[in-house]
C-alpha cells in the first residue's frame, strides 16, 4: 500500500496536503473552543496551530499520517482539516480522523464529500480492506454522523485517552470494510446528488465568505 500526500477534489471541497502556508488561515477558522471539545489536544493560538502542523508534517515525512487542509471551493479558503492516520501498510488499513470543520460550515456538504473522497481514495486507489474511525463517546453528533454514512459501530475503548482537562475519554470505534464500500459509496453518492449543483455556501453566508473570528492569541479562560 503506497500512501503519501495527495490532492483529492470534488464538487464542493478540495483536500490538499497541509503546509505551513495554511497556518494563518487554519487558525482563523480554528479559533473556536467548541471545535476542540472532544479532540484529545487543543490548539489555542496561531503559534500552537503552527506547532501542530509542524508535528503533523514530521509524522507525514515518517510515513505515519497524511494530513489535509480542507478547502471550501465556493470561497477557495480553508474551513478545516482532516487526515489519514494509524496507517498499517501490511494489513491494508488506516483511520480517517483528526477531522474538524469551522462551525459556519458544519451543516454543509463539505464533511460528507470530504469523507467520500477519502474513502474512495482509500478503497479504490490504495487498496485498503478496512477504514476505521474513532470518536469521543460523549460526541453524539459525531457518532450519529458516522452511522449516517454507513460506518458500523464496533465497540468502546474505555479510559482510552486523557483529555487536556484531565477527563478520561472513552472512544467509540466505527469501521467500513472493503465489502461494505460499494453500498456505502452508493449511499454517499445519492446524498451528494441532492446537494445544489453550484458551489455551496451556508445559508448564513450566502453571497459572501463567512465572517471569520479575529485571531486571538489564546482562548479566554
Amino acid at each position: 500500500m503506497q500512501i503519501g500526500p495527495v490532492t483529492l477534489e470534488g464538487q464542493h471541497v478540495r483536500l490538499e496536503p497541509v503546509s505551513l502556508a495554511h497556518v494563518p488561515a487554519l487558525w482563523c477558522v480554528g479559533a473556536y473552543e467548541e471545535i476542540w471539545r472532544y479532540i484529545p489536544y487543543a490548539v489555542r493560538s496561531e503559534d500552537e496551530m503552527r506547532a501542530y502542523v509542524e508535528s503533523e508534517l514530521a509524522k507525514q515525512h515518517a510515513g505515519l499520517v497524511v494530513r489535509f487542509t480542507t478547502i471550501a471551493k465556493a470561497i477557495a479558503e480553508p474551513v478545516g482539516s482532516t487526515s489519514y492516520l494509524n496507517i498499517d501498510r501490511q494489513h491494508r488499513r488506516l483511520e480517517i480522523g483528526g477531522t474538524w470543520i469551522t462551525p459556519a460550515w458544519q451543516r454543509s456538504p463539505i464533511n460528507t464529500e470530504a469523507k467520500y473522497l477519502q474513502l474512495r481514495h482509500a478503497f479504490e486507489t490504495l487498496g485498503c480492506i478496512r477504514v476505521e474511525f474513532k470518536t469521543d463517546a460523549l460526541n453524539t453528533k459525531s457518532r450519529q454522523a458516522l452511522a449516517r454514512i454507513g460506518a458500523v459501530e464496533e465497540g468502546t475503548f474505555r479510559n482510552h485517552m486523557v483529555m487536556p482537562s484531565g477527563r478520561l475519554r472513552h472512544s467509540v470505534y466505527f469501521s467500513i470494510t472493503s465489502e461494505d464500500w460499494p453500498a456505502v459509496k452508493a449511499h454517499l453518492e445519492e446524498r451528494m446528488a441532492a446537494y445544489p449543483p453550484s458551489p455551496f455556501l451556508p445559508p448564513s453566508t450566502a453571497g459572501a465568505a463567512p465572517d471569520l473570528p479575529p485571531r486571538p492569541s489564546a482562548f479566554p479562560g
